[in-house]
């Protein structure tokens, strides 16, 4: 009798009711905080308003919805990594996906989150938070912090051509070909695509003005319509950024690389490397063999139009990419 008093003395001192709510305390232990401290670290994420109001900018993210990526290949053991949340969840415990998955889901707030670790305020609980390897090189390891889990899925995957096979001419043979779509790991770190030699030159990997920003920063800064919070829509940045608009427009860099993007595409049209596909309403790469330089004209141009950010990512970068991937094709 005595035993089961004492159990239950120490669930009461965990777990008691008032008022119809739960109350998380913690138990004082010989390094422990008060129980207390531990209330209000919990009830920073966990009090009902606090959940209700990540759900309600979650609703409004394309991540949620999931029809994007899930619908087309959370299924598949090899794409399911990063397109459903059981198998991102897969992957983030054991590294791997290790056979299909019959009923994939989007993500939701376990896909990301882990069960937490250290319970304090700064437990974020996210599932992948190391520096990345990145697929295309594992040499390259990118660092990132908090944004080193949105890295392990955006980045380009396959190494650009002149890495995978060099030589004069390349063979596509897939209307599939290129980087893997929402290569912005790539792109803000600085990294991965076809550096063609140009009249500009490549700022280094890793300086670029946005790689200690992150992702989170960015997508992930204080909510307001619409915008930031887990929407992971931009917030509008007034130091660098037109304040309150809607194109996150900087000294006209958005402008001049939709421009350029614009212009190599219709490069590469003319050189008989892409077509525009009706049916899939997207422009696509026709299977054939070219010069070093179209393949690589190619690879920059769809993962730079797949990063959607228009160079705001890495202006730097993005301008040398464009500009001296355009010469080339130019005075090919």
């Amino acid at each position: 009798m005595k035993k089961k008093l004492s159990l239950i003395s120490l669930l009461v001192g965990i777990v008691f009711l008032v008022g119809g709510s739960i109350i998380l305390s913690s138990c004082e232990g010989p390094a422990g905080a008060a129980g207390a401290d531990g209330n209000v670290t919990c009830m920073e994420c966990h009090s009902e308003d606090a959940i209700q109001i990540i759900n309600e900018q979650f609703a409004q993210s394309v991540h949620r919805a999931g029809q994007i990526a899930v619908d087309y290949a959370g299924s598949r053991s090899s794409c399911a990594a990063c397109h459903s949340s059981e198998g991102f969840i897969e992957y983030a415990r054991t590294g791997d996906v290790a056979e299909n998955i019959t009923a994939p889901s989007a993500w939701e707030c376990k896909t990301c989150h882990n069960i937490h670790t250290t319970f304090n305020k700064e437990d974020y609980a996210l599932r992948l938070a190391t520096p990345v390897a990145m697929i295309f090189d594992a040499s390259v390891i990118i660092d990132l912090g908090n944004s080193n889990l949105c890295a392990n899925c955006h980045q380009s995957r396959r190494a650009e051509p002149n890495v995978t096979n060099p030589g004069a001419t390349f063979e596509i043979t897939s209307t599939h070909y290129g980087p893997h779509h929402g290569a912005q790991a790539n792109v803000l770190y600085g990294a991965g695509f076809a550096e063609i030699s140009g009249s500009k030159s490549y700022p280094a990997a890793g300086t670029g003005a946005h790689v200690e920003a992150g992702c989170t920063s960015c997508h992930m800064g204080e909510y307001a319509e619409g915008v930031g919070g887990h929407s992971w829509n931009p917030i509008y940045c007034g130091e660098c950024h037109t304040s309150g608009s809607n194109d996150y427009e900087f000294m006209g860099v958005m402008e001049d690389n939709h421009a350029k993007l614009e212009t190599l595409r219709g490069l590469l049209a003319d050189a008989g490397v892409i077509e525009y596909v009706e049916e899939d309403e997207a422009w696509e790469p026709i299977v054939g063999t070219y010069p070093m330089v179209q393949a690589q004209a190619f690879f920059n141009w769809i993962g730079l139009e797949e990063d959607r950010s228009m160079g705001v990512h890495n202006p730097a970068y993005v301008e040398a990419l464009l500009d001296n991937t355009i010469a080339a094709m130019q005075a090919n």
